[in-house]
């Protein structure tokens, strides 16, 4: 876990001073991580010098006892969370038994005094107290100041720097703006909704990857390829016979949130169902090679397609949010170098 969980963590509190710690719901060793004192206090305040709040998760708290047994009853659990270093409760747990555990004498005035002045020295130091709320920085946001110019651009540069060129054969990628015919196939490919991931608002503007590419190649002809991302169902014989007349063709396949989300984990590190089946077949049948297109936020195994020729170029897009559509048909035509 030290060396490979924590250095992003490590980077943030020390380089970035980072403010806010959320502990997870997980349990490491069997400790859960909201409980543990190694990795709130001593790790994350003493080795790191922290100096801020740690949150729990939305009802991190509350599983100590209802669903892990971890804790033998509710005051247990904010005894141990508390005395652990956690100093906000994401939930209603500590509000409903915090009074019950001190008047239990399982926790302590000084450990919730020093819950709220972890809490209360941040919101100080964002001078939040500093006279009329509506005058500070962030008091008098208006509707204005939602998807401005300015958050749409940085959407964007968001979504073009986090989108990652695997593997480029020939030089295949950049495409040529005067492609005559480009087909573009596969379920992550006309889907706004995926792009966005897991924990997204609503967002100013949406354009699905295809859409996208449109703004390049008008013509460019669409397939599905599969039934969903799950592909149980694969249209092979149709895709393969769209791959076969276009110029240049541009899978994009992956996963989405009904594949990989928070309480959904996936088995293994295969695409979905028939994915694979799709991409090498139509890879078989074009003119040229292809270009794959990865929409997914997880691992995926793509060695079939790193050792085959006829697969050109590999793009991880991750779920690059609601600009993504856009910054990928720039990097496709070259508008843009990931």
């Amino acid at each position: 876990m030290a060396e490979t969980y924590q250095p992003p963590f490590k980077k943030c509190i020390e380089e970035g001073r980072a403010s806010g710690i959320m502990c997870a719901y997980n349990r490491v060793n069997g400790i859960p991580s909201c409980a543990d004192p190694n990795l709130l206090t001593r790790t994350a305040r003493g080795l790191w010098h922290f100096n801020g709040y740690i949150t729990s998760d939305c009802d991190a708290v509350s599983i100590i006892y209802d669903d892990q047994g971890y804790a033998k009853t509710p005051e247990d659990a904010v005894a141990d969370v508390l005395k652990a270093g956690m100093d906000v409760n994401c939930g209603s747990y500590l509000q409903n038994h915090t009074k019950s555990a001190l008047q239990q004498k399982k926790v302590s005035e000084a450990d919730i005094n020093r819950a709220l002045i972890n809490l209360f020295s941040v919101r100080i130091r964002l001078g939040l107290f500093n006279g009329d709320p509506t005058k500070l920085t962030y008091g008098n946001i208006s509707p204005n100041d939602i998807c401005s110019p300015s958050h749409q651009a940085l959407a964007l540069e968001a979504a073009r720097n986090g989108i990652v060129l695997l593997k480029n054969v020939l030089k295949l990628l950049p495409l040529s703006k005067r492609s005559v015919s480009l087909a573009v196939i596969g379920p992550n490919a006309h889907v706004a909704k995926t792009l966005l991931g897991n924990y997204a608002g609503p967002p100013c503007k949406n354009v699905t990857p295809l859409d996208a590419i449109r703004g390049y190649v008008k013509n460019a002809v669409y397939h599905k390829g599969c039934d969903s991302v799950a592909c149980s169902n694969a249209a092979v014989e149709q895709a393969v016979a769209i791959a076969r007349n276009a110029e240049r063709v541009v899978l994009i396949m992956g996963l989405d949130q009904t594949q990989e989300k928070e309480d959904m984990d996936r088995v293994d590190l295969s695409l979905p169902g028939k994915q694979r089946e799709l991409i090498t077949s139509v890879a078989k049948a074009a003119k040229r090679p292809v270009v794959l297109v990865l929409i997914c936020g997880g691992p995926v195994d793509v060695s079939f397609a790193k050792d085959n020729d006829k697969i050109g170029s590999i793009v991880w897009a991750g779920y690059p949010g609601e600009a993504g559509g856009v910054a990928l048909a720039e990097i496709l035509f070259g508008d843009h170098n990931p």
